[in-house]
Protein backbone atom coordinates (compact mmCIF):
# COMPACT_ATOMS: atom_id res chain seq x y z
CA UNK A 1 0.00 0.00 0.00
CA UNK A 2 1.46 3.43 -0.85
CA UNK A 3 2.66 5.52 1.94
CA UNK A 4 0.42 8.75 0.07
CA UNK A 5 -2.80 6.07 0.28
CA UNK A 6 -5.02 9.21 1.26
CA UNK A 7 -8.12 9.74 3.55
CA UNK A 8 -11.70 9.80 2.41
CA UNK A 9 -12.64 12.93 0.24
CA UNK A 10 -16.55 12.78 -0.21
CA UNK A 11 -17.02 16.51 1.19
CA UNK A 12 -18.54 17.42 -1.58
CA UNK A 13 -20.91 15.08 -1.83
CA UNK A 14 -22.86 16.18 1.29
CA UNK A 15 -26.02 18.39 0.50
CA UNK A 16 -24.34 21.60 1.99
CA UNK A 17 -21.02 21.19 0.04
CA UNK A 18 -19.94 24.48 -0.98
CA UNK A 19 -19.56 22.61 -4.43
CA UNK A 20 -23.25 22.06 -4.32
CA UNK A 21 -24.24 25.20 -3.54
CA UNK A 22 -22.60 26.62 -6.38
CA UNK A 23 -23.71 23.82 -8.75
CA UNK A 24 -26.97 25.07 -7.83
CA UNK A 25 -25.95 28.73 -8.70
CA UNK A 26 -24.32 27.94 -12.14
CA UNK A 27 -27.57 26.23 -12.97
CA UNK A 28 -29.33 28.85 -13.03
CA UNK A 29 -27.00 31.06 -15.32
CA UNK A 30 -25.34 28.61 -17.66
CA UNK A 31 -26.78 25.17 -19.66
CA UNK A 32 -26.13 22.23 -17.79
CA UNK A 33 -23.88 24.70 -15.36
CA UNK A 34 -21.07 24.63 -17.12
CA UNK A 35 -19.41 26.17 -19.60
CA UNK A 36 -17.57 23.46 -20.87
CA UNK A 37 -18.66 19.74 -21.44
CA UNK A 38 -15.16 18.41 -20.36
CA UNK A 39 -15.57 19.23 -16.58
CA UNK A 40 -19.45 18.27 -16.99
CA UNK A 41 -19.70 15.08 -14.11
CA UNK A 42 -22.68 13.47 -12.37
CA UNK A 43 -24.37 14.34 -10.29
CA UNK A 44 -22.49 17.88 -9.93
CA UNK A 45 -19.08 18.46 -10.38
CA UNK A 46 -16.23 19.26 -7.89
CA UNK A 47 -14.97 22.99 -7.62
CA UNK A 48 -11.65 23.75 -7.37
CA UNK A 49 -10.40 26.58 -4.45
CA UNK A 50 -6.34 26.53 -5.20
CA UNK A 51 -3.60 24.31 -7.10
CA UNK A 52 0.08 23.43 -5.99
CA UNK A 53 2.39 21.51 -7.55
CA UNK A 54 0.47 18.37 -8.20
CA UNK A 55 -2.11 18.65 -5.45
CA UNK A 56 -5.52 20.68 -6.07
CA UNK A 57 -7.83 21.54 -3.11
CA UNK A 58 -11.35 21.69 -3.45
CA UNK A 59 -14.04 24.31 -2.53
CA UNK A 60 -14.84 22.18 0.74
CA UNK A 61 -10.98 21.68 2.13
CA UNK A 62 -10.10 18.14 0.32
CA UNK A 63 -6.87 17.86 -1.26
CA UNK A 64 -6.55 15.44 -3.96
CA UNK A 65 -3.71 14.43 -6.32
CA UNK A 66 -4.40 15.80 -10.38
CA UNK A 67 -3.39 13.25 -12.88
CA UNK A 68 -5.69 15.25 -15.39
CA UNK A 69 -3.62 18.78 -15.16
CA UNK A 70 -6.29 20.56 -16.75
CA UNK A 71 -6.53 18.28 -19.44
CA UNK A 72 -2.49 17.71 -20.30
CA UNK A 73 -2.12 21.44 -20.13
CA UNK A 74 -0.16 21.73 -17.08
CA UNK A 75 2.94 19.87 -17.72
CA UNK A 76 4.67 21.68 -14.25
CA UNK A 77 1.41 21.30 -12.41
CA UNK A 78 -0.29 24.09 -10.52
CA UNK A 79 1.12 27.41 -9.56
CA UNK A 80 5.20 26.80 -10.23
CA UNK A 81 7.04 29.41 -8.49
CA UNK A 82 8.99 30.13 -11.59
CA UNK A 83 6.14 30.78 -13.93
CA UNK A 84 4.15 32.84 -11.35
CA UNK A 85 6.80 34.69 -10.49
CA UNK A 86 7.41 35.69 -14.11
CA UNK A 87 3.71 36.43 -15.06
CA UNK A 88 3.21 38.81 -11.88
CA UNK A 89 5.90 40.73 -13.42
CA UNK A 90 4.45 40.87 -16.92
CA UNK A 91 0.95 41.14 -15.63
CA UNK A 92 2.09 44.64 -13.76
CA UNK A 93 3.60 45.90 -16.96
CA UNK A 94 0.16 45.37 -19.13
CA UNK A 95 -0.99 42.65 -20.46
CA UNK A 96 -2.21 43.29 -24.06
CA UNK A 97 -1.69 46.03 -26.66
CA UNK A 98 -2.54 46.67 -30.20
CA UNK A 99 1.26 45.71 -31.01
CA UNK A 100 3.43 42.68 -30.09
CA UNK A 101 5.33 42.26 -27.52
CA UNK A 102 8.89 40.79 -27.03
CA UNK A 103 7.52 37.49 -25.29
CA UNK A 104 5.95 36.69 -28.48
CA UNK A 105 9.04 36.29 -30.53
CA UNK A 106 11.35 34.80 -27.65
CA UNK A 107 8.77 31.86 -27.84
CA UNK A 108 8.31 31.60 -31.43
CA UNK A 109 11.87 31.07 -32.01
CA UNK A 110 12.16 28.90 -28.59
CA UNK A 111 9.08 26.40 -30.89
CA UNK A 112 11.12 27.10 -34.14
CA UNK A 113 14.53 26.16 -32.91
CA UNK A 114 13.08 23.01 -31.06
CA UNK A 115 10.46 21.48 -33.33
CA UNK A 116 12.64 20.32 -36.48
CA UNK A 117 9.58 21.10 -39.19
CA UNK A 118 8.41 24.19 -37.42
CA UNK A 119 10.16 27.30 -39.51
CA UNK A 120 7.14 29.75 -38.78
CA UNK A 121 4.76 29.58 -36.46
CA UNK A 122 1.52 31.77 -35.25
CA UNK A 123 -0.27 31.98 -31.83
CA UNK A 124 -4.04 32.02 -31.21
CA UNK A 125 -5.93 31.06 -28.31
CA UNK A 126 -7.08 27.66 -27.81
CA UNK A 127 -6.06 24.16 -29.75
CA UNK A 128 -9.40 24.41 -31.74
CA UNK A 129 -8.55 27.60 -33.45
CA UNK A 130 -5.19 26.09 -34.42
CA UNK A 131 -6.36 23.45 -36.13
CA UNK A 132 -8.88 25.01 -37.99
CA UNK A 133 -6.06 27.70 -38.89
CA UNK A 134 -4.17 24.52 -40.12
CA UNK A 135 -6.67 23.22 -42.23
CA UNK A 136 -7.46 26.46 -44.01
CA UNK A 137 -4.00 26.94 -44.62
CA UNK A 138 -3.91 23.51 -46.09
CA UNK A 139 -6.68 24.06 -48.13
CA UNK A 140 -5.15 28.32 -49.45
CA UNK A 141 -1.84 26.29 -50.39
CA UNK A 142 -3.08 22.99 -52.55
CA UNK A 143 -6.19 25.18 -53.85
CA UNK A 144 -8.06 21.75 -53.08
CA UNK A 145 -11.58 21.83 -50.39
CA UNK A 146 -11.77 18.30 -48.66
CA UNK A 147 -9.63 17.15 -45.80
CA UNK A 148 -9.24 13.72 -44.41
CA UNK A 149 -9.28 12.69 -40.87
CA UNK A 150 -9.42 9.69 -38.54
CA UNK A 151 -12.85 7.97 -37.44
CA UNK A 152 -13.14 8.68 -33.64
CA UNK A 153 -10.33 11.62 -33.36
CA UNK A 154 -10.65 14.54 -31.89
CA UNK A 155 -9.75 17.46 -33.24
CA UNK A 156 -11.67 20.37 -31.12
CA UNK A 157 -14.62 21.97 -32.41
CA UNK A 158 -14.21 23.31 -35.78
CA UNK A 159 -17.20 21.85 -37.58
CA UNK A 160 -15.37 20.22 -40.42
CA UNK A 161 -12.64 18.53 -37.64
CA UNK A 162 -15.82 17.42 -35.43
CA UNK A 163 -17.00 15.02 -38.11
CA UNK A 164 -17.50 11.42 -37.33
CA UNK A 165 -15.53 12.30 -33.81
CA UNK A 166 -17.92 10.02 -32.11
CA UNK A 167 -20.50 7.88 -34.14
CA UNK A 168 -22.28 4.82 -33.37
CA UNK A 169 -22.20 1.45 -34.45
CA UNK A 170 -25.67 1.80 -36.17
CA UNK A 171 -24.41 4.82 -38.35
CA UNK A 172 -20.91 4.22 -38.94
CA UNK A 173 -21.00 2.29 -42.08
CA UNK A 174 -18.27 -0.24 -42.92
CA UNK A 175 -14.95 -0.65 -41.53
CA UNK A 176 -12.82 0.09 -44.77
CA UNK A 177 -15.35 3.03 -45.73
CA UNK A 178 -16.49 4.65 -42.80
CA UNK A 179 -19.20 7.48 -42.98
CA UNK A 180 -18.97 10.79 -42.64
CA UNK A 181 -21.33 11.59 -39.29
CA UNK A 182 -21.75 15.29 -38.83
CA UNK A 183 -22.96 16.52 -35.03
CA UNK A 184 -25.67 18.80 -34.27
CA UNK A 185 -25.39 21.92 -35.31
CA UNK A 186 -23.20 21.39 -38.30
CA UNK A 187 -24.54 21.81 -41.87
CA UNK A 188 -25.07 18.42 -42.87
CA UNK A 189 -23.15 19.74 -46.60
CA UNK A 190 -19.85 19.63 -44.27
CA UNK A 191 -19.74 15.81 -44.43
CA UNK A 192 -19.23 15.77 -47.98
CA UNK A 193 -16.02 17.36 -47.35
CA UNK A 194 -14.15 15.56 -45.17
CA UNK A 195 -12.84 11.86 -45.77
CA UNK A 196 -12.86 9.21 -42.70
CA UNK A 197 -10.25 7.37 -42.49
CA UNK A 198 -10.24 4.41 -40.16
CA UNK A 199 -6.72 4.19 -37.58
CA UNK A 200 -4.32 1.53 -38.26
CA UNK A 201 -5.89 -0.15 -41.54
CA UNK A 202 -3.57 0.32 -44.11
CA UNK A 203 -4.94 -0.57 -47.81
CA UNK A 204 -8.28 0.91 -46.36
CA UNK A 205 -6.47 4.35 -46.05
CA UNK A 206 -4.91 3.62 -49.38
CA UNK A 207 -7.72 3.13 -51.53
CA UNK A 208 -9.72 6.00 -49.97
CA UNK A 209 -6.92 8.93 -50.19
CA UNK A 210 -6.31 7.51 -53.95
CA UNK A 211 -10.31 7.84 -54.82
CA UNK A 212 -10.11 11.54 -52.91
CA UNK A 213 -6.61 12.67 -54.46
CA UNK A 214 -7.75 15.51 -56.27
CA UNK A 215 -9.83 17.05 -53.72
CA UNK A 216 -8.02 16.40 -50.85
CA UNK A 217 -6.20 19.43 -49.48
CA UNK A 218 -4.27 17.67 -45.65
CA UNK A 219 -4.99 14.23 -43.90
CA UNK A 220 -5.36 15.55 -40.20
CA UNK A 221 -3.86 12.68 -37.73
CA UNK A 222 -3.01 12.81 -34.42
CA UNK A 223 0.21 10.72 -33.32
CA UNK A 224 -1.76 9.54 -30.31
CA UNK A 225 -5.04 10.03 -30.61
CA UNK A 226 -7.09 10.30 -27.27
CA UNK A 227 -10.01 10.11 -28.89
CA UNK A 228 -8.88 6.54 -30.14
CA UNK A 229 -8.04 5.50 -26.48
CA UNK A 230 -4.18 6.46 -27.29
CA UNK A 231 -3.83 3.10 -29.78
CA UNK A 232 -0.37 3.50 -31.21
CA UNK A 233 0.07 3.22 -34.86
CA UNK A 234 1.00 0.43 -36.08
CA UNK A 235 4.72 0.22 -37.34
CA UNK A 236 4.94 2.52 -40.25
CA UNK A 237 1.36 3.59 -40.21
CA UNK A 238 2.61 7.23 -39.90
CA UNK A 239 5.40 6.85 -42.46
CA UNK A 240 3.09 5.60 -44.69
CA UNK A 241 0.74 8.28 -44.27
CA UNK A 242 3.01 10.68 -45.58
CA UNK A 243 4.21 8.78 -48.44
CA UNK A 244 0.68 8.37 -49.52
CA UNK A 245 -0.02 12.23 -48.79
CA UNK A 246 3.39 13.52 -50.44
CA UNK A 247 2.81 10.78 -53.53
CA UNK A 248 -0.72 13.12 -54.56
CA UNK A 249 0.15 16.52 -53.21
CA UNK A 250 -1.72 16.51 -49.58
CA UNK A 251 -0.50 18.20 -47.03
CA UNK A 252 -0.10 16.00 -44.19
CA UNK A 253 -1.25 18.04 -40.37
CA UNK A 254 -0.03 16.52 -37.14
CA UNK A 255 -2.54 17.44 -34.56
CA UNK A 256 0.40 18.31 -31.56
CA UNK A 257 -2.43 19.82 -29.32
CA UNK A 258 -2.45 17.32 -26.28
CA UNK A 259 0.66 15.29 -27.50
CA UNK A 260 3.31 17.87 -27.65
CA UNK A 261 4.31 16.48 -24.23
CA UNK A 262 5.50 13.43 -25.55
CA UNK A 263 9.05 14.45 -26.27
CA UNK A 264 11.42 17.43 -26.65
CA UNK A 265 10.71 17.98 -30.19
CA UNK A 266 7.45 16.92 -30.08
CA UNK A 267 5.17 13.82 -30.88
CA UNK A 268 5.42 13.98 -34.34
CA UNK A 269 9.29 13.59 -33.91
CA UNK A 270 9.20 10.42 -31.74
CA UNK A 271 7.03 8.76 -34.19
CA UNK A 272 9.61 9.44 -37.30
CA UNK A 273 6.89 11.37 -38.74
CA UNK A 274 7.59 15.12 -40.43
CA UNK A 275 4.23 17.04 -41.21
CA UNK A 276 3.92 20.06 -43.31
CA UNK A 277 1.61 22.16 -40.59
CA UNK A 278 1.43 21.27 -37.10
CA UNK A 279 -1.49 22.90 -34.32
CA UNK A 280 -0.43 22.97 -30.57
CA UNK A 281 -1.43 24.68 -27.56
CA UNK A 282 -1.99 23.41 -24.07
CA UNK A 283 1.69 23.22 -22.45
CA UNK A 284 3.30 26.01 -24.44
CA UNK A 285 0.80 28.12 -22.78
CA UNK A 286 1.99 27.76 -19.60
CA UNK A 287 -1.25 27.64 -17.97
CA UNK A 288 -3.09 30.72 -20.00
CA UNK A 289 -5.23 29.64 -23.41
CA UNK A 290 -2.97 29.40 -26.18
CA UNK A 291 -3.22 27.98 -29.47
CA UNK A 292 -0.22 27.54 -32.54
CA UNK A 293 0.17 26.36 -35.67
CA UNK A 294 3.42 26.39 -37.61
CA UNK A 295 5.22 24.57 -40.49
CA UNK A 296 7.78 24.89 -43.21
CA UNK A 297 7.96 28.30 -44.37
CA UNK A 298 6.70 27.77 -47.75
CA UNK A 299 3.31 26.30 -46.29
CA UNK A 300 3.09 29.42 -43.77
CA UNK A 301 3.36 31.74 -46.54
CA UNK A 302 -0.26 31.86 -47.05
CA UNK A 303 -0.38 34.23 -43.79
CA UNK A 304 2.28 36.23 -44.69
CA UNK A 305 0.95 40.30 -45.42
CA UNK A 306 3.94 41.02 -47.14
CA UNK A 307 3.91 38.31 -49.85
CA UNK A 308 0.75 36.99 -51.44
CA UNK A 309 -1.45 36.68 -48.66
CA UNK A 310 -4.12 33.78 -49.12
CA UNK A 311 -5.71 33.66 -45.37
CA UNK A 312 -6.50 36.38 -43.20
CA UNK A 313 -5.44 35.57 -39.14
CA UNK A 314 -6.93 38.36 -36.34
CA UNK A 315 -7.50 37.63 -33.07
CA UNK A 316 -7.58 40.41 -30.20
CA UNK A 317 -5.43 38.11 -27.64
CA UNK A 318 -3.13 36.02 -30.09
CA UNK A 319 0.43 36.17 -28.34
CA UNK A 320 -0.90 38.21 -25.62
CA UNK A 321 1.74 38.72 -23.54
CA UNK A 322 0.97 36.84 -20.22
CA UNK A 323 0.05 33.75 -22.36
CA UNK A 324 3.58 33.82 -23.80
CA UNK A 325 5.48 34.68 -20.93
CA UNK A 326 4.16 31.91 -19.07
CA UNK A 327 4.57 29.78 -22.13
CA UNK A 328 8.40 30.79 -22.57
CA UNK A 329 9.01 29.95 -19.12
CA UNK A 330 7.62 26.82 -18.63
CA UNK A 331 8.96 25.62 -22.42
CA UNK A 332 12.69 26.41 -20.70
CA UNK A 333 12.05 24.81 -17.50
CA UNK A 334 11.30 21.30 -19.86
CA UNK A 335 14.44 20.85 -21.07
CA UNK A 336 15.25 16.96 -22.43
CA UNK A 337 16.33 15.95 -19.32
CA UNK A 338 13.04 17.00 -17.49
CA UNK A 339 11.56 15.19 -20.27
CA UNK A 340 13.24 12.04 -20.05
CA UNK A 341 12.27 12.25 -15.84
CA UNK A 342 8.80 12.90 -16.25
CA UNK A 343 8.86 10.11 -19.42
CA UNK A 344 10.60 7.62 -17.22
CA UNK A 345 7.86 7.92 -14.40
CA UNK A 346 5.36 7.99 -17.15
CA UNK A 347 6.79 4.19 -18.22
CA UNK A 348 6.60 3.10 -14.29
CA UNK A 349 2.67 4.36 -13.85
CA UNK A 350 2.42 2.18 -17.04
CA UNK A 351 4.28 -0.65 -15.66
CA UNK A 352 2.54 -0.60 -12.63
CA UNK A 353 -1.04 -1.05 -13.99
CA UNK A 354 -0.15 -3.79 -16.21
CA UNK A 355 1.37 -5.43 -13.00
CA UNK A 356 -2.12 -4.67 -10.88
CA UNK A 357 -4.12 -5.93 -13.91
CA UNK A 358 -2.20 -8.92 -14.41
CA UNK A 359 -2.23 -9.66 -10.52
CA UNK A 360 -5.84 -9.10 -10.31
CA UNK A 361 -6.58 -11.32 -13.31
CA UNK A 362 -8.18 -8.89 -15.33
CA UNK A 363 -7.59 -8.78 -19.17
CA UNK A 364 -7.18 -4.72 -19.11
CA UNK A 365 -5.18 -3.32 -21.93
CA UNK A 366 -2.95 -0.31 -20.93
CA UNK A 367 -2.15 2.55 -23.77
CA UNK A 368 0.08 5.52 -24.12
CA UNK A 369 3.09 7.21 -24.36
CA UNK A 370 5.79 9.77 -22.40
CA UNK A 371 3.67 11.55 -19.94
CA UNK A 372 0.83 10.17 -20.60
CA UNK A 373 -1.28 6.68 -19.80
CA UNK A 374 -4.69 5.33 -20.61
CA UNK A 375 -5.93 2.17 -19.20
CA UNK A 376 -9.01 0.13 -20.95
CA UNK A 377 -11.03 -2.36 -19.48
CA UNK A 378 -11.16 -4.30 -22.39
CA UNK A 379 -9.95 -7.62 -23.07
CA UNK A 380 -10.29 -7.62 -27.15
CA UNK A 381 -7.60 -6.78 -29.58
CA UNK A 382 -7.30 -3.00 -29.72
CA UNK A 383 -6.61 -2.11 -33.53
CA UNK A 384 -9.30 1.49 -34.33
CA UNK A 385 -12.12 3.31 -32.85
CA UNK A 386 -14.58 0.83 -33.07
CA UNK A 387 -12.53 -1.95 -31.39
CA UNK A 388 -12.50 -0.01 -27.75
CA UNK A 389 -16.48 -0.73 -27.71
CA UNK A 390 -16.72 1.66 -24.85
CA UNK A 391 -13.84 3.81 -23.99
CA UNK A 392 -14.94 7.15 -22.59
CA UNK A 393 -18.35 7.19 -24.36
CA UNK A 394 -20.76 4.76 -23.52
CA UNK A 395 -19.66 2.55 -20.34
CA UNK A 396 -21.38 3.31 -17.00
CA UNK A 397 -18.52 1.80 -15.62
CA UNK A 398 -16.09 5.19 -16.22
CA UNK A 399 -18.19 7.01 -14.14
CA UNK A 400 -18.38 5.26 -11.38
CA UNK A 401 -15.21 4.54 -10.96
CA UNK A 402 -14.00 7.94 -11.18
CA UNK A 403 -15.79 8.92 -8.19
CA UNK A 404 -14.51 5.79 -6.64
CA UNK A 405 -11.13 7.62 -7.55
CA UNK A 406 -12.35 10.33 -6.34
CA UNK A 407 -13.11 9.57 -3.11
CA UNK A 408 -9.85 7.93 -2.44
CA UNK A 409 -7.70 11.56 -2.93
CA UNK A 410 -7.11 11.07 -6.75
CA UNK A 411 -8.24 13.13 -9.92
CA UNK A 412 -9.06 11.09 -12.84
CA UNK A 413 -11.70 11.67 -15.75
CA UNK A 414 -15.33 10.32 -15.85
CA UNK A 415 -14.63 9.48 -19.04
CA UNK A 416 -12.39 6.66 -18.92
CA UNK A 417 -9.23 5.55 -17.08
CA UNK A 418 -6.56 8.31 -18.57
CA UNK A 419 -4.37 10.36 -16.88
CA UNK A 420 -1.22 12.78 -17.24
CA UNK A 421 2.13 13.55 -14.86
CA UNK A 422 3.36 16.89 -14.06
CA UNK A 423 7.50 17.53 -13.35
CA UNK A 424 6.14 17.62 -9.41
CA UNK A 425 5.39 14.14 -8.87
CA UNK A 426 7.50 11.06 -8.24
CA UNK A 427 7.23 7.42 -7.68
CA UNK A 428 5.11 7.69 -4.44
CA UNK A 429 2.44 9.65 -6.20
CA UNK A 430 2.30 7.03 -9.37
CA UNK A 431 2.04 4.04 -6.72
CA UNK A 432 -0.92 5.99 -4.72
CA UNK A 433 -2.46 6.42 -7.94
CA UNK A 434 -2.07 2.49 -8.87
CA UNK A 435 -3.12 1.69 -5.52
CA UNK A 436 -6.49 3.35 -5.41
CA UNK A 437 -7.28 2.20 -8.76
CA UNK A 438 -6.71 -1.15 -7.50
CA UNK A 439 -9.21 -0.35 -4.69
CA UNK A 440 -11.64 1.10 -6.47
CA UNK A 441 -12.00 -1.38 -9.06
CA UNK A 442 -12.03 -4.57 -6.70
CA UNK A 443 -15.02 -2.17 -4.58
CA UNK A 444 -17.02 -1.80 -7.86
CA UNK A 445 -16.44 -5.14 -9.43
CA UNK A 446 -15.44 -4.44 -12.86
CA UNK A 447 -14.72 -6.82 -15.09
CA UNK A 448 -13.39 -6.26 -19.02
CA UNK A 449 -15.66 -5.93 -21.35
Amino acid sequence: MSVLSARQTTAYRSAHSRSHELYKRASLVMPGGNTRHSIAMAPYPIYAASGSGCRITDVDGDERIDFLNNYTSLILGHADGRVTAAVQRRVALGTAFTMPAPEDVGLAELLAARIPYVDHIRFCNSGSEAVMLAVKAARAFTGRHKIAKFEGAYHGIYDYVEVSEGPTADEWGEADAPRSITEPGTPPSVASDVVILPWNRREACRDLIALHKNDLAAILVDPMPLGIGMIAPGPGFLEFLREETARHGILLIADEVLNFRISYHGAAHAFGMEPDLASFGKIIGGGFPVGGVGGSRRVMSVFDHTGSLKVHHGGTFNANPVTMTAGLETMRQMTPEAFDRLNGLGDYIRERLRRMFRDRGLAAQVCGRGSMFVAHLNGGELVDYRSLRGFSRTSPAYGALCHEMLQRGMIISPRGIFGCLSTPMREPEADAFVDALDESIRRLGIQPT
